[in-house]
């Protein structure tokens, strides 16, 4: 007996130990209210302030004081936002329109509706081209326009049905293909694809973010994984789980974490802990539904969007079917790490 339990004691010893996910909590819960429709939040370090896409506006938010302190009006069906400080204007997508549109940072002010594609999606601006990228899921490309004149230049065909996309900020724009198994980048200047790359572990692609320092793109994928690609390469460099219904992701340059924001209630956190070595952390609690979020790349909190639920149908698994949205009650959530 005394010999079993040396052994048990021995391999409990060697066995590594298994990295708990930090303490992240609640800490503010900003009220947007209606309309009862959300999609991605972007986060501009400058000014401070959290763009959030409300269905048929623009909600804006100083994270410092959590006051609504703009709406961006008048759009229809809108997805997602990029925000420009030096150009004093943002950009963001009208799925009803087929339309981008831009906006005045100071007013809120619609400024032009540019034309772009079937199924308007996610936004974001590429620096070093001074482009921006609006993705278009059904038609399967991206509308590149120019933000010094607010025209298209071209819709690129992506060969795919396209569903976030993030920036590197030196000429590259990276593209989640979710139907094809793919991410694409794309040559922001040239406005073409040059190169394509399997991601053959992920199914249905939804987030997307990136360590721009070390060159690695992190992927949420909807059978419960996050894949990490060399941005460089494109080789797949590692596979980690995740929780259920992600459709954002982000990264948090100082603290070298990556999230994956889950429908469920929950945010996945994995570890850098170098280029080429990753470590799933397991989930931070936050709430159904908030399945899109955006990062302070300076505090490292975590912004998400979700709203008050009554319970429909408690053995539904479908969360779209086993809870219904409280009117009016569409909230941004601060979550802080502890």
């Amino acid at each position: 007996m005394r010999h079993h339990i040396l052994i048990a004691v021995l391999l409990a010893a060697a066995a590594p130990a298994i990295a708990a996910a930090p303490a992240y909590k609640v800490t503010k819960s900003v009220p947007l209210g209606a309309p009862d429709g959300w999609d991605y939040v972007s986060y501009e370090p400058g000014s401070h302030r959290v763009y959030v896409a409300h269905s048929n506006e623009i909600t804006v938010v100083d994270s410092a004081t959590g006051e609504v302190v703009g709406r961006v009006q008048g759009i229809s069906g809108v997805n997602g936002v990029a925000v420009i400080p030096a150009l004093g204007k943002g950009y963001t997508d009208s799925r009803a329109k087929k339309a981008a549109v831009a906006f005045d940072l100071k007013t809120f002010k619609v400024t032009k509706e540019i034309p772009a594609d079937v199924d308007t999606d996610g936004v974001v601006y590429e620096a070093a081209s001074k482009r921006v990228f609006v993705v278009n899921g059904d038609a399967a490309n991206a509308t590149i326009i120019d933000a010094a004149t607010d025209t298209a230049v071209t819709n690129l065909a992506l060969g795919g049905k396209p569903e976030f996309l993030v920036s590197d900020d030196a000429g590259h724009v990276y593209i989640n293909i979710t139907d094809k198994k793919e991410i694409v980048r794309v040559d922001a200047r040239a406005a073409k694809v040059d190169a394509r790359w399997p991601i053959p572990d992920c199914e249905g692609a939804h987030g997307l973010a990136m360590d721009k320092q070390a060159h690695r793109l992190f992927s949420s994928c909807a059978n419960s994984k996050m894949v990490v690609v060399d941005a460089d390469k494109g080789t797949e460099l590692a596979s980690l789980p995740i929780g259920k219904g992600t459709d954002g992701a982000g990264f948090d340059p100082k603290r070298k974490l990556a999230f994956s924001s889950n429908g469920e209630g929950t945010v996945s956190v994995i570890a850098e802990r170098a280029p080429d070595k990753f470590e799933a952390l397991g989930e931070i609690p936050s709430r159904p539904f908030a399945r899109t979020m955006a990062v302070d790349p300076d505090t490292g909190r975590i912004f998400l969007v979700t709203a008050d639920l009554d319970e429909i149908n408690p053995k539904a698994e479908n969360l779209r079917q086993r809870y219904q949205i409280r009117r009016g009650t569409v909230q941004l959530l601060f979550l802080d790490p502890q």
